[in-house]
């Protein structure tokens, strides 16, 4: 029996798309944006079609992403925060916890390479979803949100408008629009407070979702550490799987 290849810890952490799936990307109307999606193909030959799933797994499902799990997620939000000129960076972390663990020579090999100070509201600024809405401002989280929650249903109606067997739902006393999901009604169920965007300016790598009645349901899932055996790339993979089967949001016990 041939000796087992040996591969470094990072590189045994599951990637790559789902099986008859690839990564699906829509452009925003609005502002310069990408929505990751995941396209299914179902059927063979000429009876072979595709259709939209809203993803959670992020670019460890994207073939052509690349991975280091030691310089974090990209900043898919870092451009869209900054432009809307709001926010100032801190000179010093303002965490005492943070400011000791920067000396702390025992965690040197564990840190991030990438760490940037963290952002702020400037004076007499606010920096949440909900301001922006109530102000009547769309930001591209909004659209982002939008066009995610749609799963592409336009091209799916057009696809099958002659298809007389096609359910409408039923809406159970939720409040939709009548076609689709646009960016303004994001902004209006969020200023009126029927939904929120958890979105932080100091964790743009984080993709925009929203959580109100009015919109698709999201999961949480709850992981946590062994107290037997534990690593960065071990809890790395735990998280890639819990996004991996739709996870929208982790909580780390």
């Amino acid at each position: 029996m041939g000796k087992e290849t040996q591969l470094p810890a990072q590189e045994k952490i599951t990637k790559g798309s789902f099986p008859c799936s690839r990564k699906n990307f829509v452009k925003g109307k609005i502002f310069d944006i990408n929505v990751a999606m995941r396209e299914v193909s179902i059927g063979s030959g000429q009876n072979e079609q595709a259709f939209t799933l809203y993803d959670t797994s992020g670019p460890y499902t994207d073939d052509n992403a690349v991975i280091d799990i030691y310089k974090g997620l990209p900043r898919l939000r870092q451009k869209w925060i900054t432009d809307r000129g709001d926010v100032q960076q801190l000179e010093q972390y303002s965490s005492a916890y943070t400011s000791h663990r920067l000396t702390d020579a025992e965690v040197e090999k564990i840190r991030f390479h990438n760490t940037n100070k963290p952002l702020i509201a400037k004076p007499r600024s606010n920096v949440s979803q909900m301001h922006y809405a109530k102000k009547g401002l769309i930001t591209a989280e909004m659209e982002y949100i939008a066009i995610r929650e749609n799963q592409q249903i336009a091209e799916m109606r057009e696809r099958f408008k002659n298809d007389n067997k096609i359910h409408t739902g039923a809406k159970r006393g939720a409040r939709f629009p009548a076609d689709e999901i646009t960016p303004e009604f994001v902004r209006d169920e969020v200023a009126a407070g029927r939904a929120i965007i958890p979105n932080n300016i100091n964790h743009p790598e984080s993709e925009p979702m929203i959580i109100g009645r009015n919109f698709l349901v999201k999961i949480n899932a709850n992981i946590g550490n062994s107290a037997i055996s534990s690593s960065i790339e071990e809890e790395v993979e735990k998280a890639v799987w819990a996004c991996r089967w739709g996870a929208d949001t982790i909580m780390d016990l």
